[in-house]
């Protein structure tokens, strides 16, 4: 079974992502992860090919492409709220410091949780430790809470505006996870621990 750079093996992905079974059905040995996603695009089981990715990307990238997604969405002038919080979503993809996390989820709050860039921005607040204040007993997160959100906001970039042809920009958002994913090699075996 393969392995992701992650350490994450590709039967683990799919569980996490919680696949339809008809998004299950696709998956058999000779396909290896890229593979898949590209099998789930043919079929245009977007919602599993989009699951997939949230959940296979580390946080950091996964955040960055559904910030790229939410971006397009809203187009070259966003409204004050919703660049406010690109802006917050943008500076913990430059420096994910507890800081910017915290800040991400206070400009998540004006732009409307149910936006992909509000959605978005609650994604990196839920890469975390603890959803409570810094001064509190911790309180994480589930596993997976920022996959959700990140699968949740790409969905939503999607839809947020009626197009002619919805399954060519959910195809366009796929193949950019992909790119991404290719881009820091996401599918070549974790590297082999030891020294000389």
């Amino acid at each position: 079974m393969q392995i992701l750079k992650t350490g994450k093996p590709l039967g683990v992905v799919c569980a996490a992502s919680e696949l339809s079974p008809e998004g299950l059905a696709l998956l058999s040995p000779e396909l290896d992860a890229p593979a898949f996603v590209e099998r789930l695009v043919e079929e245009q089981n977007f919602a599993d090919a989009i699951a997939f990715l949230s959940h296979a990307l580390p946080t950091r990238e996964a955040v960055w492409w559904a910030w790229l997604c939410a971006r397009d969405a809203v187009g070259d002038a966003p409204a004050p709220a919703v660049a406010g919080a690109l802006a917050a979503i943008h500076a913990w993809i430059a420096d994910p410091s507890d800081l910017h996390r915290r800040g991400a989820l206070d400009a998540a709050q004006p732009a409307g949780f149910t936006t992909a860039v509000g959605c978005t921005a609650l994604a990196v607040f839920l890469t975390g430790d603890t959803l409570g204040p810094a001064t509190a007993p911790p309180a994480p997160p589930g596993e997976y809470a920022a996959a959700k959100a990140i699968a949740g906001a790409v969905h939503l970039a999607a839809t947020t505006e009626p197009i002619p042809d919805l399954s060519a920009r959910y195809t366009t958002f796929v193949q950019r996870g992909l790119e991404l994913a290719n881009r820091i090699q996401l599918w070549s075996p974790p590297a082999a621990s030891g020294g000389r």
